[in-house]
């Protein structure tokens, strides 16, 4: 997945603005993203604060290491029954 030129932060801040009152469409312009990628932001992070948003990129990492980890002992463990010839 392609990398934010935002942070979370701002995109919170982005979505108080426009709670505030701003223009969606005022606000992509200005700062250089589409509509449709504000509302997709607004689904993921809308109602957060800063120390919530950054909860959640912690538990997306570790979420992401633990997938990993379980696709490598799958791994292993196909090994060993290839190992033993084991049928499935």
């Amino acid at each position: 997945m392609r990398k934010s030129r935002f942070t979370t932060e701002q995109i919170i801040g982005f979505i108080k603005q426009v709670e505030a009152g701003m223009a969606v469409a005022e606000l992509s312009r200005q700062h250089g993203f589409s509509p449709a990628t504000f509302y997709q932001w607004r689904a993921k992070y809308g109602g957060m604060d800063g120390a919530d948003a950054q909860r959640l990129k912690a538990l997306e990492g570790e979420n992401g290491r633990l997938k990993k980890l379980l696709a490598e002992a799958h791994l292993d463990i196909e090994a060993l029954k290839i190992g033993f010839g084991v049928k499935h």
